[in-house]
């Protein structure tokens, strides 16, 4: 099971939005099959075994066991991942793009960005996977707090300047075998999440 599943097909993303499946995939961390995912969802198990066979259609969910009860086969199940994170590509019509949103300065342009490095780090992922490889990345992640709004701007605008330069030391455009990187560096302010 991965950590994270990018679903990029739109049947699929459709399939895994059911309020129903949606509960499924999420008991489903942990193997289970449709009479004991039945009684913890409050269903009936022809019902659960219904929403399985679509999760499982769509490649969400596999087999992990059949066991044999008497006259009946019952499938083990479980999620092929624990969280899922649905791709901009679900959605190709109305997908954001930034090149669409000049004011980089707006939240809009960022969301637009955030979504295309979503699509863009999917696609990576079902790539590596097919081609049974990893794919190398690098992030951070942190926090910090601003006395004032010049001191975000001056921040932003320092940390604009190392970049830059880093960028200028490192980029070799005539590098041959080389391959090019996408760096997305961003700056939003921080929202409360309850625990």
């Amino acid at each position: 099971m991965h950590e994270v599943a990018v679903i990029e097909d739109p049947a699929a993303a459709e399939a895994s939005l059911d309020p129903m499946r949606s509960k499924l995939l999420a008991e489903l961390v942990e193997p289970g099959s449709a009479t004991s995912l039945a009684a913890k969802v409050g269903l009936a198990r022809q019902k659960v075994n219904y929403h399985l066979r679509t999760l499982e259609r769509h490649g969400l969910v596999e087999l992990v066991e059949e066991r044999r009860k008497g006259n009946v086969t019952e499938r083990v199940m479980q999620a092929t991942a624990a969280s899922f994170v649905i791709s901009p590509n679900a959605l190709a019509a109305v997908q954001p793009d930034p090149g669409r949103s000049p004011d980089r300065l707006s939240a809009r342009w960022l969301l637009a960005l955030a979504a295309q490095l979503v699509r863009d780090v999917g696609t990576l992922i079902t790539g590596a996977a097919k081609a049974q490889q990893r794919v190398t990345t690098f992030a951070i992640d942190g926090e910090v707090r601003f006395a004032s709004a010049a001191d975000r701007a001056a921040f932003a605008e320092e940390l604009a300047t190392c970049v830059t330069s880093l960028v200028s030391k490192y980029h070799d455009e005539s590098a041959e075998g080389g391959r090019a990187h996408r760096l997305v560096v961003a700056v939003h302010p921080a929202v409360k999440r309850e625990r």
